[in-house]
């Protein structure tokens, strides 16, 4: 079965500070973006991989792929305004009867999570992989705030995996604030996502903070 992942990487990363999206910080000495990609192809080479980037950065991706010395086949699609937009452009290149679509900046996805992620595509057609909470959480009000249950509540990770089908038709709409990601706007079909668990390591990196994160992450994984 024929499947296709979509790497998202459209954003500058103004979070992160300086002048560098962030989707190209050295992480071990290769740009985040680059282990994304290299997560999917060991996988599986015969995945077809699409990246989408900022139209300004184009040429830049592509010294760093010489640099790297990277021949991993992939596509690049000039991301969109927003993140939306950005996967309406890609869905027009996706050739898999499946789909997934994947932060850029998640570099640490385990071969596990995306085969829990594609294994749960057999009986379901929109996959999202979760983690547990282990903070305690409150829900805060204009007259205060108050305790809710945890246990009622997962974050959400990437990839959201999809039947190709399901994801193209759900596109077919206008972006609004509140589709923060895939699974949001199949869910305007009325299809729920099947939940599977994520690797705790599947961070998204947006501050500098989560760039130390990972790092101390790779390197506990470069020592085993």
């Amino acid at each position: 079965m024929l499947g296709t992942v979509i790497i998202t990487a459209g954003g500058i990363g103004k979070r992160m500070g300086g002048n560098l999206p962030k989707q190209f910080l050295s992480l071990h000495g290769k740009p985040i973006l680059l282990h994304s990609l290299e997560k999917f192809h060991h996988y599986d080479p015969k995945l077809q991989l699409i990246v989408t980037l900022p139209s300004d950065w184009l040429g830049y991706w592509q010294e760093l792929l010489q640099t790297h010395q990277c021949d991993i086949p992939h596509e690049v699609v000039v991301g969109g305004e927003e993140r939306f937009h950005s996967i309406q452009l890609a869905l027009d290149s996706c050739k898999g009867s499946f789909i997934a679509v994947h932060d850029g900046v998640r570099p640490l996805v385990s071969e596990q999570t995306i085969e829990r992620c594609f294994t749960a595509l057999l009986h379901a057609k929109s996959v999202v992989p979760v983690l547990a909470l282990k903070d305690s959480l409150r829900a805060v009000h204009s007259d205060g705030s108050k305790m809710v249950n945890r246990s009622e509540f997962k974050l959400v990770h990437t990839p959201q995996c999809f039947d190709a089908e399901t994801l193209k038709k759900a596109y077919q709409t206008s972006y609004h604030s509140g589709m923060t990601d895939d699974a949001s706007v199949v869910e305007a079909l009325g299809i729920q996502a099947f939940l599977v668990d994520s690797n705790e390591e599947n961070i998204k990196i947006t501050t500098n903070s989560d760039l130390l994160i990972a790092d101390a992450y790779m390197q506990q994984m470069n020592s085993k």
